[in-house]
Formats: structure tokens, C-alpha cells, sequence
């Protein structure tokens, strides 16, 4: 393992390490590789789908240099290169059907995830296709989702007014919180996961794999989702365009936005210019 400060990267995609257009901009990617080539662990943590991140794996070159993969916030975390399973998690099949009838009872959509496509009841909805784009995923419409989930599920997703969806996640809470989590990735991207979810707990269990500790770890993010994590990373680090609340906890805010590469930004100020140092 290297002599750096920060031994492992971990970043959050949308509004983070990925541009506007849901593109990974050529100078993050470059300052990326230079901080692979010194032996830090790039770590892409998501509430994406795997399928929704295994295109940016590639870009990165993860099977050749190495890289962890953290899907649905945590509920599936792999080695790429080794296809090593750190972490696997499970929506609880008897709570299912309800969660898609409480999501549905405020207005905004559940949906779901097969290995290749996002499924929900509708294939017209803004907001599911959002979450699409996101996983650069076609979507698959069913009559009932309940009925079509009948094998193990990472995650349930409600997406659509963010009031609605504050509504939903007080209904689910009262009734799953003592096997389920529940947090915001977007306004209007409500998660509903198995309990132990989250980016803190998924990061904590990547750094007992890589053998660093948290002190090691840097985590760069925007989101309501990203604030666990850039609390639990030694040195947490937040977008110019992140959420003012992910910001309130970062310890650093980059000058510049996902659309101005922020994360070359932090990566040139915090690890290779360290690297100068060695």
C-alpha cells in the first residue's frame, strides 16, 4: 500500500464525479488515473444500480488497475477486479407490497431493478425516467410490481415530489424501521433499503477490506445520501453544487462544480500534491 495520506477515494457519481450529462469528464478521469498509479483504491459509491456503474468501472480501467464498486449505497459492494463480494444486502420480501402501496398512496412511483433494466408500473413518469438516464437503463413496465419482484431486491425507489415523498418516508418508518432504512438521494429520489444501509456503514466495511482505516479514507460527494460518508472519511469533501446540508458537514468545498471537474480539483490538492511531498 502507498505512503499517501489518503490511501482510498471514495466518490459519489451523480453531481459529484460525473458532469450534468451523466459523463465522466476527461480531467477527472486523468487526475483519477495518476492517483491509481501512486496506490490509492478508487471506491464508486452510488445509489445507482451495479449495472449503473459498471460503465464508469470501465472507463476507469478497474479491471486492469483495480477498484471497488459500492451499488444501492452499499447494499451490493465488490472488488471489480477480483469479483470479490464484500457486502450483499436484501430488501425484506414480506414488506414488499406494502412499500409500493405506501409509495403509491403519496402520489409518486416505486420501481426496482433486474440485473439489466429499471421495473415499474409506468414507463412515462419524469421522474422514473430519470433514474434511467442515471443508470443509463431502459425501463421495464409491469402491471403489478409487487407481483413481478419475486426474487431478492437491493432496494425499493420512490421517486417523485419531494413532499409526497417526506410523507411516504414517515408511513414506511413507522411501520419498517426496525428492519428497514430510509434516506433521500435526490428531493426526489426516496431510498427504501434494508437496514444497514447507508454510505458511513458501507465505507466502514470497504476500509476492515483494504485493511486502512477511516483516517486513511477521503470521500468526495453532494448529496443528502453522501453525507454519512463525507462525515465518516477522514477528510470529507463536497461539490460547489452540492446540497448546502452535505456541505455544512464536509470539511473541505471544492471551487469548483461536477460540471468544472471539482473532483480533479480535490484530487490534484489532496493526493498528488501530497505525492510531491513523499
Amino acid at each position: 500500500m502507498n505512503n499517501l495520506k489518503y490511501k482510498a477515494l471514495a466518490l459519489d457519481l451523480d453531481g459529484t464525479l460525473t458532469d450534468s450529462n451523466k459523463k465522466l469528464p476527461l480531467k477527472n478521469k486523468e487526475a483519477l488515473w495518476k492517483a491509481m498509479d501512486l496506490g490509492v483504491q478508487v471506491i464508486l459509491i452510488s445509489g445507482r444500480s451495479v449495472m449503473g456503474i459498471t460503465g464508469l468501472a470501465k472507463e476507469l480501467e478497474f479491471k486492469e488497475r483495480g477498484g471497488i464498486i459500492a451499488a444501492f449505497n452499499g447494499g451490493k459492494i465488490f472488488d471489480y477486479k477480483t469479483g470479490t463480494v464484500i457486502q450483499q444486502l436484501f430488501f425484506p420480501k414480506e414488506a414488499i407490497a406494502d412499500t409500493c402501496a405506501i409509495v403509491r398512496k403519496y402520489g409518486a412511483q416505486p420501481l426496482s431493478y433486474t440485473d439489466t433494466e429499471i421495473v415499474a408500473e409506468t414507463d412515462t413518469d419524469k421522474y422514473v425516467l430519470a433514474e434511467c438516464k442515471c443508470n443509463s437503463a431502459s425501463v421495464k413496465k409491469v402491471p403489478s410490481l409487487p407481483e413481478f419482484l419475486d426474487y431478492p431486491i437491493p432496494k425499493i425507489l420512490g421517486a417523485g415530489e419531494h413532499e409526497r415523498l417526506v410523507k411516504a418516508r414517515e408511513e414506511f418508518l413507522v411501520r419498517y424501521s426496525h428492519i428497514c432504512d430510509s434516506f433521500f438521494a435526490e428531493s426526489y429520489f426516496l431510498e427504501l433499503a434494508p437496514k444497514g444501509v447507508a454510505k458511513d456503514k458501507a465505507l466502514e466495511s470497504i476500509c476492515k477490506y483494504l485493511h486502512i482505516s477511516r483516517e486513511e479514507l477521503m470521500a468526495c460527494g453532494d448529496g443528502f445520501n453522501d453525507i454519512p460518508m463525507l462525515e465518516y472519511a477522514g477528510l470529507g469533501v463536497a461539490m460547489k453544487n452540492a446540497y448546502p446540508e452535505a456541505q455544512e458537514k464536509a470539511d473541505c468545498i471544492t471551487p469548483f462544480t461536477n460540471d468544472e471537474c471539482g473532483v480533479a480539483w480535490a484530487v490534484e490538492e489532496f493526493i498528488l500534491n501530497d505525492s510531491s511531498q513523499l
